[in-house]
């Protein structure tokens, strides 16, 4: 018989039948020719006890020395290596340490430095504005001396006049004597004359002359250029009129542009108070300010109602918004006015929408001018682990003209924070609800910001004043009414205004109970139009506040109408001429109804039309509805449409790069986070390893199952906060345009940092404690695939599942998926399902990796070890293949199911 323990594959022959043997074998039934562990066996019949400062795996056939800084006693199956995991957790975790916080760091102190060159630029600009507005003084006053100077000349030459024409007069009446005693002073009476006659030309040349004079005062460059010379010094490269070549490019550059140009708008808004009609054209025909399209929105017969319950929510509304106004809706709750903003932005899914609305006059969709139009949610959705200024330059990056320069973008920006009156807190994080930021009031102001950056033409907002204290309020409609000045049609919900609001609104569009209008145009004539009803506003009460109070049914209208609130829509529809509804034919009827009856395409109002329906056919007619909603979320959300807002925003590569600078800073922001899923991973591999004990029958099988359980269960957890936690966020944007695909990639890429590390914290504590033949490297790839495969899983359980519900299958999915790979696989069905189990090919992979490194006496058992559950030595790439695989098909998924399921 020859020396087992001297066997080895043929040379030239690697796919050589396993171990050679005629017979498959495993440590089980072969025993006897294997060396026990701590021992070492160089013949077939001699076994040594091995030495201090070595280690003898069972079957060897010589004793290997230990590594430095690792201890073997004598008799070891194995060598300690702690000190090895003990240093490798120590440089990651300096590593780890000096990448946060010199990240932090850099952050920090880049920010400090922006913040100086704003405010140098801030100074820069108010110097400059001052020395202008000196200057400005100085000219005025130059030209009010020049004026009054020339009125007293004028009266000088008016009195020497009239001297001659008295002369003249007495002359006609003297002596020749008197004539020639005259004559004698006759140059002096003709030079006088002479001046007179030439009086009138002098006075017409005068003003000429002494605006002249003025104008040489401004030109002149001993006077004009040198008072400008710090301004031009300070201005250099970042005037307005500098050539497009010439752009900013730095930030103290950018910056000084910026507030120049606030400086400059500010001093216009004050003449513009003083206008004159020749400044009014001036400023009307200026093409150098960039205007905005403008969007008239036109509604008839606007009426939705919900599919699932057949129940009206808004009916027969119509009227028109229009540009360079601000058009409030009001009215009591349950009277349908988010509804009415969703329909106008195209967002009312679930309903079945009838009636018109026309865009500029068309019949366009609203979607299509997705890229100019604004909403703002009444919950505040803004980013709190991101300061108030990156929210707000993050919006201005992503939605503005990708034609805008960087400059130009910066202006918009500060303009924004200076009309909402957000400089002091500019730099302060939002906050959250577990850790504090800026006000409520401050943190609304934001919220409004963020679609008022991207330039809207239609700027639709949600109750953007509930919650604030009448100043704030009153700055809010300040800067919107700066909006509308340049064309913006800004529509809003308002939930009782005060009266000082109430009159800086331009339009009034009036809800009443069931989605009916019951007043629509000026807000300046809605008490005359009530007045014409009867309906008087008692003194010292709030207009707003009574005509909420008389829809809601509390107060009843005072006066001689004798009208209740259920017919103030049916005298609206009456005093416009509107068709009346069948159903509101019994409230009409009191009145002079010489209209017509809308009776065509009627829906019952009360919803009877699930009278005398089984229980079936509701559930069916709800599966219905369902499948409609699911189907046209889906074509909104893949079909887009023609866009015809003229805008260019950026694409998905730049809008890519805007998000990974995002979420970088989110991440570093969440340190600390961070460390505690470094720790728990660290205290898991600890306690995993020292546990299990790599078993060289089963080739460490046991702890490698452990592992794949550990893993995947904190990984995936630590995953799903990736996406659970900004599902508001990531609604509001993609519906504003911006790029799901590049937000996606974006988190990915990110957490690809977390996909790199994980294995490394792991492998530090467990392959040190466990001391696997495998090789750190090989167990490193194994469970970073592993890793990248699990938290594709969790982004769709993260997108699909809410929070609770996805935190349960991932620590479910672990474990069960776990148990099925591990399972005798009797029949092809199980086997067929372990092959869709991402563990059965992890297990496998860190199984054969190990199993590869034994020689000697192991070839001859290893197949036969590995036959039984089914794993193959060849199969290594297979594996890592399969896991990077079903971490893509993962993710594709997680991006599908984004895109498709939206908040009911």
């Amino acid at each position: 018989m020859h020396d087992t323990y001297l066997y080895q594959l043929p040379p030239m022959q690697p796919n050589h039948t396993c171990g050679g043997a005629n017979v498959w074998a495993d440590v089980s039934s072969s025993s006897e020719i294997f060396c026990s562990a701590g021992s070492y066996c160089p013949t077939t019949t001699k076994r040594i006890p091995c030495s201090s400062g070595h280690y003898c795996r069972m079957g060897s056939t010589s004793e290997k020395r230990c590594f430095k800084l690792s201890s073997c006693n004598s008799n070891t199956a194995t060598q300690n290596m702690h000190a090895y995991g003990i240093m490798l957790i120590a440089a990651l975790s300096t590593l780890l340490l000096i990448i946060y916080n010199c990240s932090d760091q850099v952050l920090t102190t880049r920010e400090r430095r922006v913040a100086k060159s704003r405010e140098a630029a801030a100074r820069s600009a108010r110097k400059t504005a001052n020395a202008r507005q000196r200057w400005q003084f100085a000219k005025d006053a130059t030209k009010k001396g020049a004026m009054g100077l020339q009125a007293q000349l004028s009266r000088t030459f008016k009195k020497d006049v009239a001297n001659l024409e008295k002369v003249k007069i007495l002359n006609q009446a003297t002596s020749e004597a008197d004539i020639e005693l005259l004559s004698h002073s006759g140059p002096t009476t003709s030079s006088m004359v002479a001046s007179s006659s030439l009086a009138p030309k002098e006075k017409g040349k005068e003003p000429n002359g002494l605006m002249q004079i003025i104008h040489e005062i401004e030109n002149d460059p001993d006077i004009n250029d040198h008072l400008h010379t710090e301004i031009e010094t300070r201005d250099t490269g970042v005037r307005a009129n500098a050539p497009k070549g010439k752009q900013p490019h730095t930030h103290s550059q950018i910056f000084k542009y910026a507030y120049s140009q606030l400086e400059k708008e500010k001093a216009e808004q004050q003449e513009n108070k003083k206008l004159t009609f020749s400044g009014v054209i001036k400023m009307a025909t200026n093409t150098e300010k960039r205007k905005r399209p403008l969007m008239e929105i036109s509604f008839k017969d606007l009426t939705l109602t919900l599919k699932a319950q057949n129940k009206h929510i808004l009916r027969y509304v119509t009227g028109k918004i229009k540009p360079g106004r601000i058009t409030a809706v009001m009215g009591p709750s349950g009277a349908g006015k988010t509804t009415f903003l969703s329909a106008l932005a195209g967002k009312a899914l679930g309903c079945s929408v009838t009636g018109s609305i026309f865009i500029n006059g068309k019949n366009e969709s609203i979607h299509s001018f997705k890229k100019i139009t604004g909403f703002v949610p009444q919950d505040d959705v803004v980013h709190g682990n991101l300061t108030v200024e990156e929210n707000l330059w993050f919006s201005a990056q992503c939605r503005l003209s990708a034609d805008l320069s960087k400059p130009e973008k910066v202006l918009v920006v500060e303009r924004v924070i200076e009309f909402l009156g957000l400089q002091s807190v500019r730099n302060a994080l939002v906050g959250t609800v577990e850790k504090r930021g800026i006000s409520g009031g401050q943190r609304k102001r934001v919220n409004v910001g963020l679609e008022m950056v991207m330039e809207p033409s239609l700027l639709i907002l949600d109750e953007p004043t509930s919650g604030l204290d009448s100043a704030s309020s009153q700055l809010l409609l300040r800067a919107l009414r700066r909006e509308a000045l340049e064309g913006v049609n800004i529509c809003m919900v308002v939930h009782q205004p005060s009266y000082a609001l109430f009159k800086m609104f331009d339009d009034l569009i009036l809800l009443g109970k069931g989605g009916l209008t019951v007043y629509h145009g000026s807000a300046k004539k809605v008490e005359e139009y009530f007045s014409g009803l009867g309906i008087n506003i008692p003194e010292r009460i709030n207009p707003p506040d009574y005509f909420i109070d008389i829809l809601e049914g509390i107060t009843t209208p005072g006066g001689s109408s004798g009208l209740s609130y259920k017919e103030l829509p049916v005298r609206w529809m009456l005093h416009n001429g509107y068709p009346i509804p069948l159903d509101m034919r019994q409230n009409a009827v009191q009145f002079d109804m010489s209209q017509s009856v809308n009776s065509a395409n009627e829906i019952d109002p009360n919803g009877s039309g699930h009278v005398g329906k089984t229980f079936a056919g509701e559930l069916w007619q709800d599966m219905r509805n369902n499948v409609e909603l699911k189907r046209e979320k889906i074509r909104l959300n893949f079909f887009k449409s023609k866009d015809l807002s003229n805008r260019k925003t950026p694409g998905v590569f730049k809008q890519y790069k805007y998000f990974l600078i995002r979420v970088g800073k989110q991440r570093l922001r969440e340190a600390r986070i961070q460390a505690i899923d470094y720790l728990i991973l660290l205290l898991a591999g600890a306690c995993l390893g020292s546990l299990t004990k790599s078993g060289d029958q089963t080739f460490g099988a046991a702890g490698y199952t452990y592992t794949v359980i550990a893993v995947s269960l904190l990984c995936k957890i630590a995953a799903l906060r990736s996406f659970s936690l900004d599902k508001l966020h990531y609604w509001r944007e993609s519906d504003s345009g911006m790029s799901s695909l590049a937000y996606f990639l974006s988190k990915d890429t990110i957490d690809l940092f977390n996909t790199l590390i994980k294995p490394v914290v792991y492998l530090s504590m467990f392959y040190f404690f466990t001391n696997p033949i495998s090789t750190f490297a090989d167990n490193y790839v194994v469970l970073l695939c592993l890793v990248y495969c699990v938290t594709g899983i969790a982004y769709a359980l993260s997108i699909f599942f809410e929070p609770g519900a996805a935190q349960l299958w991932s620590v479910l999915l672990p474990v069960v998926l776990t148990l099925i790979a591990t399972q005798p696989k009797d029949s092809k069905v199980l086997k067929n399902i372990a092959n869709l189990c991402y563990s059965k090919w992890a297990l496998q992979a860190l199984v054969v990796a190990n199993a590869e490194r034994y020689q000697g006496v192991w070839l001859i058992t290893r197949c036969g070890s590995l036959l039984k559950s089914g794993y193959n030595l060849h199969d290594w790439s297979l594996c890592i293949s399969i896991l990077i695989l079903m971490g893509v098909i993962a993710r594709a998924i997680a991006f599908f199911c984004m895109v498709t399921f939206r908040k009911k």
